[in-house]
């Protein structure tokens, strides 16, 4: 499956290693995720020197690619909240991770897209588990 993975670049990268996580289960999983780089330390960094359109022109081609879009939302970033929302434009089905105990924005929590997910974890471990849970029940709606 081709996954594209959202998480905060310039908004702050305290969660780091559970991006870092998230994308070794995807691709370990065998999963193409093309936004890999940017879970890796010094994202922010190889990313600054990029020019704003090309970035813009990459990533949205990426989601428009992608099968489902993954995003880590605990930090805010209005990058990740335009990447979930042009995702759900195209129909993408989109799941929203947050850290137990993070207030999230309320146009995630509340939206009622039927194609996006919000799910809670605690640990990289649990946020792993929310992710594979996602794709397995999105797998077997497909094969219905």
């Amino acid at each position: 499956m081709n996954i594209y993975f959202a998480c905060s670049i310039t908004g702050g990268r305290e969660f780091e290693s559970v991006y870092q996580g998230i994308v070794a289960a995807l691709t370990g999983d065998g999963h193409s995720v093309p936004t890999a780089h940017l879970a890796e330390s010094g994202a922010g960094t190889r990313e600054a020197g990029l020019h704003p359109q090309a970035v813009f022109a990459r990533d949205v081609d990426w989601i428009r690619a992608c099968d489902v879009l993954i995003a880590e939302v605990s930090v805010p970033s209005h990058g990740v909240g335009y990447e979930i929302g042009f995702a759900l434009g195209l129909g993408k089905r989109t799941l929203a991770l947050y850290q137990a105990g993070r207030k999230i924005s309320k146009m995630i929590s509340g939206n009622p897209d039927p194609n996006l997910s919000v799910k809670m974890y605690r640990d990289v471990e649990e946020a792993v588990k929310q992710v594979r849970g996602f794709l397995r029940n999105m797998e077997s709606e497909t094969a219905r």
